[in-house]
């Protein structure tokens, strides 16, 4: 097993036990991590609830709220880190959001609003927490966010998430180039389809969940803890060569013609 003992780890962008995000925790916690823990505040303090609750058996040191379209808030999480940690070793970027109404029927009527939500929760945010963790990671670290093959081919009804994740996808690479010469590791995962609350937003996740278990080479889709072990590894020393770099994790799908 990998081991990540004395490791402090942010986890962002859980929602419900569906969430990729939520495997990733799971397994950090097996491996050893410290967890801290985000959710997004809302005025009911549902997700508060909802997430607390399910993060409880990891027992996270830190469990703070996160709304990336707050700069305040965003500072507020990463003094408290440093305050509380000293240090942060693994940052995970699980944030992702686009207007239902943008994730069908014609791309080129996406709105100016819709698209620039989509840019600016989906990827920009992963510049702002990175450029926030850099301080803390003066002893080196690792950077992992999650993209998938609709940043690279045209995917039904997935239209302006995909152009986010294009987007997304570069700055893992440019951020991989600024941040290696201290020790920085940044990489991005590219899962297959899973039903989570995010991509049940995506018309026709279903069929597109079938496709790859009739099509991909090993005929099946993957699971939370799939990608989960992946971002283990991506975070643990086993990977300390590996940076700016986008991994499937997609049964191979990726690699079909037809």
């Amino acid at each position: 097993m990998l081991n990540l003992d004395g490791k402090n780890a942010l986890v962002t962008g859980i929602a419900n036990n569906r969430s990729i995000a939520w495997g990733i925790a799971q397994q950090l916690h097996a491996a050893g991590a410290n967890l801290g823990v985000t959710y997004l505040p809302d005025e009911k303090g549902r997700f508060e609830k909802k997430v607390g609750e399910l993060v409880e058996p990891l027992k996270p040191s830190l469990f703070l709220p996160c709304n990336v379209q707050d700069d305040h808030q965003v500072e507020t999480l990463f003094k408290t880190i440093g305050d509380q940690w000293g240090k942060l070793d693994i940052l995970i970027h699980c944030l992702a959001f686009a207007d239902k109404d943008d994730l069908s029927g014609d791309f080129s009527q996406v709105s100016r609003e819709g698209f620039t939500r989509a840019l600016d929760i989906s990827a920009y945010s992963l510049v702002q927490l990175s450029a926030a963790a850099k301080p803390l990671m003066s002893q080196g670290g690792s950077i992992v966010t999650l993209t998938y093959l609709g940043g690279v081919r045209v995917i039904p009804n997935y239209n302006v998430m995909g152009i986010a994740k294009a987007a997304l996808e570069m700055n893992v690479r440019y951020l991989a180039g600024e941040m290696g010469p201290l020790g920085i590791r940044v990489n991005g995962i590219s899962a297959g389809p899973i039903r989570t609350l995010a991509s049940s937003a995506v018309g026709g996740i279903l069929d597109m969940i079938h496709h790859v278990e009739e099509v991909a080479p090993l005929r099946r889709t993957v699971t939370q803890q799939e990608v989960g072990n992946t971002a283990t590894f991506l975070c643990s020393d086993l990977a300390s060569g590996i940076t700016g770099q986008i991994l499937y994790v997609d049964s191979g799908y990726c690699i079909m013609g037809m």
